[in-house]
């Protein structure tokens, strides 16, 4: 039976353009929407819970001709040997937060054998040659009065920061990976979302201020979850890991969907062989699921086959405030990370019904590691 949701992907009819194994699937996904073809992967086994070879890749029907095209371009050496990408992008603003946000940020690229891309945007007169990326108001305090000394400035901030960065390493306080510098002229959300469709990186890793200084509107960080097509980790000030390979206890919100499969596809190859804890919880109300707890069961059944090693649990947060009884959860437990599969939104939908990841980001101090679908 055709999925509900691969309907609302247009008003024209979905068909399937190949068959694959998982990882094959996710690498023409990949080369499809890089030429803006909209493609979607279904058919993922819920009764038996593998991911087997039949995933399907699907696209618009009115898209096939260039699909054809692309496939037959790429050739399957593509689909064989996708080109792994694990550049680590991260957003600064020579901030204190934007420092530990290169903490894990350079962790995580070690861990990956990659390398760790910093990135900065400044704004031309007559606004401010700092905005935080945590906040929605232009502060006036380094205020310059022309382009070309704005630029300057700019280069100078980065060079400090880099150095900065670099004596950390020497004294054992950062991983020892490559890194390389950027800057650019924009708003932050714009340049952070262009330059991640330009260098594709595994991950973006964000400071953030803490939960008492955030602004719902305005936030950078929330705009890149919302709007961006790569995963996202986000580093609140007062994050109490300086490593990843110091996460134990996991949180992973599902929503009880196939979606969630894949989506803990991404999270696992991003977190790599660690032996943690996962605590399921689902982000919907159990009296609107047909057979909740077989539901449940089914996915609990999925993530222990497909995992060795990793500990899976559930847990249903009955609260009418579900982000205020998870928040209260998450101090209890004393949660780590926060795994969050997050569906993209337009504009409106963003602004007057933020998804999951949007609202937590505002009231936790624990590393969100959110994947778009």
């Amino acid at each position: 039976m055709e999925n509900k949701q691969d309907k609302k992907m247009s008003g024209d009819k979905l068909i399937t353009i190949a068959i694959h194994t998982y990882e094959k699937a996710v690498i023409l996904k990949t080369l499809l929407e890089r030429e803006g073809i909209e493609a979607v992967i279904h058919n993922v086994n819920l009764i038996q819970p593998v991911i087997s070879s039949g995933v399907r890749v699907r696209i618009h029907e009115r898209d096939l001709p260039m699909a054809l095209r692309i496939i037959e371009t790429a050739g399957s050496a593509d689909l064989d040997h996708g080109k792994e990408n694990n550049t680590v992008l991260i957003p600064v603003d020579f901030s204190d937060y934007s420092m530990k946000a290169c903490v894990l940020g350079f962790d995580f690229a070690y861990r990956m054998r990659g390398e760790a891309m910093l990135l900065y945007s400044y704004l031309k007169a007559p606004y401010s040659d700092i905005m935080p990326f945590d906040s929605d108001e232009y502060e006036a305090t380094d205020f310059v009065a022309d382009d070309s000394t704005i630029e300057k400035v700019a280069n100078e901030k980065m060079d400090n920061f880099a150095n900065a960065i670099k004596r950390k390493i020497a004294a054992g306080q950062l991983a020892d990976v490559k890194f390389t510098t950027v800057i650019t002229e924009g708003i932050p959300e714009n340049a952070i979302l262009d330059y991640s469709k330009e260098v594709e990186p595994k991950v973006i890793v964000m400071g953030t201020r803490g939960k008492t200084k955030k602004e719902l509107i305005g936030s950078v960080t929330a705009e890149v979850l919302d709007a961006g097509k790569f995963p996202v980790l986000t580093v609140p000030e007062n994050v109490g890991i300086s490593s990843i390979g110091e996460v134990k206890n996991v949180v992973f919100f599902s929503t009880l969907r196939q979606q969630d499969m894949l989506s803990f596809e991404s999270f696992a190859s991003i977190l790599g062989e660690l032996r943690i804890k996962v605590t399921i919880i689902p982000v919907v109300d159990r009296k609107h699921i047909h057979d909740y707890d077989h539901a449940v069961a089914l996915l609990l059944d999925y993530c222990r086959s497909r995992f060795e090693g990793v500990e899976f649990e559930s847990r249903y947060i009955d609260d009418k405030d579900f982000v205020a009884g998870f928040d209260q959860y998450a101090k209890v437990n004393e949660v780590d990370l926060i795994l969050i599969p997050n569906k993209k939104k337009n504009i409106f939908m963003r602004l007057f019904n933020p998804s999951v990841a949007h609202k937590i980001l505002f009231i936790t101090d624990t590393p969100m590691l959110v994947v778009p679908f």
